[in-house]
Formats: C-alpha cells, sequence, structure tokens
C-alpha cells in the first residue's frame, strides 16, 4: 500500500486538474467528478488486488462482480438524480465520462503492473501466482 496509496493520489491530482484545468469545474461539478472517479478506481480496484496473479485469469465471483459493477453504476448516475442537489453536485460533462473511463482504465493498469512488480520481490516463486 506504500507503492499503490501514491498511485491512487496521483489519479486524484490528475483528476484535480483535469476538473479544474480542463473543464473550469464548479464547485458542484468539482464534488461530483471527485466523487465519481474516487468511487470508480477504488471499487474497481478490488478486482486487481484480490489475486496475487492476473485478475483477468481469477475469476472473481458473480457476487461480487454484480455487487462493484452496481455501485459504480450507482455513482455514476447520481449526479442526474434528484439526491445530486443536496449532495452538493451536477451533472457531468460526457468529455468527463470519457476521461474517467480512460483513467480508471489506466489506474487499474497501474496497480497491476505495481502488483506485478513488486510482489516478486516479497513473495516466494510460485506461490499465490494463480
Amino acid at each position: 500500500m506504500l507503492i499503490v496509496g501514491p498511485v491512487s493520489s496521483l489519479y486524484d491530482f490528475l483528476t484535480f486538474w483535469v476538473l479544474l484545468s480542463v473543464f473550469h469545474a464548479s464547485e458542484r461539478l468539482f464534488h461530483a467528478g471527485w466523487f465519481v472517479e474516487s468511487l470508480a478506481t477504488q471499487v474497481l480496484v478490488v478486482f486487481v488486488i484480490r489475486t496475487a496473479g492476473n485478475p483477468l485469469k481469477s475469476r472473481p465471483s458473480p457476487m461480487l462482480t454484480v455487487t462493484a459493477l452496481a455501485v459504480v453504476s450507482s455513482g455514476v448516475v447520481l449526479p442526474w438524480t434528484p439526491l445530486a442537489g443536496p449532495l452538493g453536485f451536477e451533472p457531468l460533462p460526457a468529455t468527463f465520462l470519457l476521461f474517467l473511463a480512460v483513467a480508471t482504465a489506466t489506474y487499474l493498469l497501474g496497480v497491476q503492473w505495481v502488483k506485478a512488480w513488486l510482489l516478486p520481490k516479497f513473495t516466494p516463486a510460485g506461490v499465490g501466482q494463480g
């Protein structure tokens, strides 16, 4: 976590920069964008860190998959619901959703790379590679 934590923070700072510099986000847009990015990356990273090996070769349980995707989907649509106002959110631009998809995918790939780089240094050969 000493390595993955800072990787996550880098993506938070990237999101801050994109929201402020590219979208010139209002406070409400900033809240919504950062909430959705944080939710997506931190829920979906479970699929990467739940196994020592390749997450595509170690299938998660259907319940984990459905639950995680439901949580992320709920978070993405939240800025368009009646709860947006009380939460201080506003709808996100479609281009932010594109950024979100790219940022989330590269974050997950980055965490997988860090995991693949670090685990052999701290585990005996062959342990947990399935």
